[in-house]
């Protein structure tokens, strides 16, 4: 606002993550989970759209996950928060009815090639990965700038997003007996590491980067 004197979009993916069941997590990286998803997210929507009011326009894209519409084991708290960071952005879409030039959306992503995987805290033995097929940052960014140009209200990034989301709503039982071993083959690294907190409470740098270093597309 100070160097152009209006904003015009702003794009929200801040994120942390945790593997392992909800008895194993321990209550304040859960809850620090889905605090940085659905208040950090409330906190932003509070700081632009009054500005996006006063000018009479702006979009708020907001990252959510595939996760935000199904769920899967050793995930819980990520579960959590992107299902209740959608309820959120549906909610924001509702309040900013009477501001027409306001936009508000959410885009859902699969696996992308970002070390948020590897930063995660875990209590599962072993580090995650992205669930195949992985799309590189870059892809994931022009998905989100040809969004920010035709705004639509909520947006899928990836090739089988509606086959699993379809799944999980019309065979859930299927689903809850597939999921949890898919879980463990595609999105489960197969290594040793002991119980972490990752980056859930603080930063690591030393693993502050673009890619995550996954095969991609």
């Amino acid at each position: 606002m100070a160097r152009f004197g209006r904003l015009d979009a702003v794009v929200h993916a801040a994120q942390v993550m945790a593997y392992g069941t909800i008895e194993e997590v321990p209550r304040e990286v859960f809850e620090t989970v889905v605090e940085t998803a659905v208040h950090g997210t409330a906190v932003m929507a509070r700081v632009v759209l009054p500005l996006f009011r006063e000018q009479g326009e702006g979009h708020l894209l907001v990252v959510n996950s595939l996760l935000g519409q199904v769920t899967t084991p050793l995930m819980g708290s990520y579960v959590a928060a992107k299902w209740g960071q959608l309820g959120l952005v549906r909610v924001l879409q509702q309040e900013t009815r009477d501001a027409p030039g306001v936009t508000v959306s959410a885009i859902q992503p699969g696996g992308v090639d970002t070390p948020i995987y590897v930063q995660a805290a875990s209590w599962t033995g072993s580090t995650g990965r992205p669930p195949p097929p992985v799309y590189s940052p870059q892809r994931l960014g022009r998905r989100i700038v040809s969004l920010l140009d035709r705004p639509r209200r909520q947006v899928q990034a990836g090739i089988f997003n509606p086959l699993i989301t379809a799944a999980f709503r019309l065979a859930p039982g299927l689903y809850d007996v597939l999921v949890g071993p898919l879980l463990q083959r595609l999105a489960i690294a197969d290594d040793d590491v002991p119980p972490t907190e990752g980056n859930v409470f603080a930063s690591r740098p030393q693993g502050n980067r673009t890619e995550g270093g996954w095969r991609s597309i």
